[in-house]
């Protein structure tokens, strides 16, 4: 099993940044790559980034790229995603999740882990 924490999440203002955090535990070396999705209220969850976790393929949601990077850290078992510009309507609960295969990256019922959210939300 593999168990993802996210932090990082809050209140900023619209222009502004947030760095994203998701610690991987347990079986990490199972591990292919890792997703970042959100969900507004009253939506469905959406695709946001991805990284591979042995690799660096990266793929991010055309909505937002250009205003996201996302890394990791191995040693750390630790991904983060950095949101620049943000506006009003990022304003979502951000998930990282885990999947053991390749897979379709935006799928998110393709990922096998998640965690538990973190809210970000963005001031007009």
């Amino acid at each position: 099993q593999v168990q993802l924490v996210e932090s990082g999440g809050g209140l900023v203002q619209a222009g502004g940044s947030l760095r994203l955090s998701c610690a991987a535990s347990g079986r990490t070396f199972i591990i292919y790559g890792m997703g970042w999705f959100r969900q507004a209220p009253g939506k469905e969850r959406e695709f946001v980034a991805f990284i591979q976790w042995g690799g660096s393929s990266t793929y991010y949601t055309e909505s937002m790229k250009g205003r996201l990077t996302v890394s990791r850290d191995n040693a750390k078992n630790t991904v983060y995603l950095q949101m620049d510009s943000l506006k009003p309507e990022d304003t979502a609960v951000y998930y990282c999740a885990a999947t053991r295969r390749p897979t379709l990256v935006a799928s998110a019922g393709d990922y096998d882990y998640w965690g538990q959210g973190t809210q970000v939300t963005v001031s007009s």
